[in-house]
């Protein structure tokens, strides 16, 4: 991942942190959750010293995917980065947001 901004989201990963778990590709789904299982540190394989990664678990599968789509489509998303950079691959979630994708999950 070379996104500086997805990058400066990483770093701020601390450990016990919830993280939802997101398909990319032809599903484009959010599908989990996992935690950090430590803070996010540099990663041993980027000769740059720029890149950082976090070490996660598994937590839950949820009841049922939450699309792209469906996220797009409910306007309480709106600021959301997801829905404003979808190619965005680390990105903070507030505790609504949260909660409401937790809910439109069955969860």
């Amino acid at each position: 991942m070379k996104n500086p901004l997805a990058q400066k989201h990483l770093r701020s990963v601390r450990k016990g942190d919830q993280i939802f778990y997101y398909h990319t590709g032809d599903e484009k789904s959010v599908v989990g959750v996992a935690k950090a299982l430590g803070d996010a540190y540099a990663d041993p394989d980027d000769k740059s010293g720029k890149a950082s990664v976090v070490d996660v678990a598994p937590v839950k599968k949820l009841p049922r995917p939450v699309t792209l789509a469906e996220i797009k489509a409910d306007k309480a998303f709106a600021d959301f980065p997801l829905v404003r950079i979808s190619r965005l691959s680390v990105m903070p979630v507030s505790d609504a947001e949260w909660k409401r994708i937790e809910k439109m999950a069955g969860a």
